[in-house]
């Protein structure tokens, strides 16, 4: 896999902006490139390049020192990041310092953070499921919040079109609570697995044990070849960046796909500061950036902006984003004042 174009063009003007380049904004980059808009990728954290940049991904546990396991010395600088139970020598390099990135906990708030390219598209467990109908209706049928104005019905072909090309491994059982999708093959289970599954099914016919649905590939089809991604290999060192591309990420997939285009370019070590709201139009026309490793200030413009930032990296994005229309930050306008400004 070649590197990501990271050159600048001279004007600082793109037609799109994705901030953040996880799972939503890897997505989102690909979507744009593909539909043929120059867009600009904004990453707070450092460049990982595809396979080059995983650098545990073939030791074994007797080439670590602690055979995995953090050491003292790392659990005082990811003392946030070990609650997870997930991090280890293996992964640390894919998790925030706590010490260089601290925060305020008035009650325990467990806060895990990947500032890299891919984000958590490279940590996460990769189970995908789809929503049913009960999920979509839940909040009219029990009285709370608002309604969902869709049903599943409305969103069912975007599921497919996601998990055709993400690749989803899982058994089809024509649950309604739990609808089929596009699925590759199940990883298999073990025999301890079946006899389990049979014996419940014995006894409660209503219940079911299934194979997780996983965006892991156990089949490679053309699209999937077309980006180098390969089969999943069963190595169990999913956490430490897959060098088959047998999982689903953002560097394995959607980057790719989106740099195939020509049409992508992506920023790594750029804080976002806020987006720019146009007076005239009230639209958003560009973003603020912080250069982490100069602390130069900068902006950056396109017509379309995507916010794909973490949930709270996102929020605070958007509560940064002061104008005269919003001055409590942007989307975050008085309802009563709604349309009287």
């Amino acid at each position: 896999m070649g590197r990501f174009n990271i050159n600048l063009n001279n004007s600082n003007t793109y037609d799109a902006i994705v901030i953040g380049s996880g799972i939503s904004g890897g997505w989102a980059a690909k979507e744009l490139c593909e539909k043929g808009l120059k867009t600009l990728v904004l990453e707070k954290g450092r460049m990982v390049n595809h396979v080059e940049d995983y650098p545990t991904m073939n030791k074994d546990p007797w080439d670590f020192e602690f055979r995995g396991m953090l050491s003292h010395e790392d659990l005082k600088q990811q003392h946030i990041q070990a609650r997870s139970g997930y991090i280890s020598a293996f992964s640390k390099h894919f998790f925030v310092n706590d010490i260089d990135n601290p925060y305020q906990e008035i009650q325990r708030f467990d806060w895990f953070r990947g500032n890299h390219l891919g984000g958590r598209s490279l940590t996460w467990g990769r189970h995908t499921y789809r929503w049913a109908d009960r999920d979509f209706e839940a909040n009219a049928r029990d009285g709370i919040a608002v309604d969902w104005p869709i049903r599943y019905k409305d969103i069912e072909p975007w599921y497919t079109y996601v998990e055709r090309f993400i690749g989803v491994a899982g058994e089809k059982k024509g649950l309604p609570h739990l609808p089929d999708g596009d699925f590759l093959r199940p990883i298999e289970m073990n025999c301890l697995e079946k006899h389990f599954a049979e014996e419940l099914q014995k006894k409660y016919g209503n219940r079911y044990v299934i194979m997780g649905r996983v965006a892991n590939l156990t089949e490679a089809k053309p699209w999937h070849k077309e980006l180098g991604r390969g089969e999943c290999q069963n190595r169990n060192r999913c956490g430490r960046g897959c060098p088959f591309g047998a999982y689903f990420s953002s560097n394995s997939a959607t980057l790719p796909a989106a740099d195939k285009t020509g049409n992508l370019t992506i920023r790594p070590n750029t804080i976002v500061h806020s987006v720019i709201l146009d007076k005239t139009t009230n639209k958003a026309r560009g973003v603020r950036i912080i250069d982490a490793e100069t602390l130069k200030e900068s902006e950056f413009y396109a017509k379309v902006i995507f916010v794909c930032a973490s949930t709270v990296a996102s929020t605070q994005i958007l509560l940064n984003s002061t104008s005269e229309r919003y001055p409590n930050g942007l989307g975050n306008m008085n309802l009563e004042n709604w349309g009287t400004t």
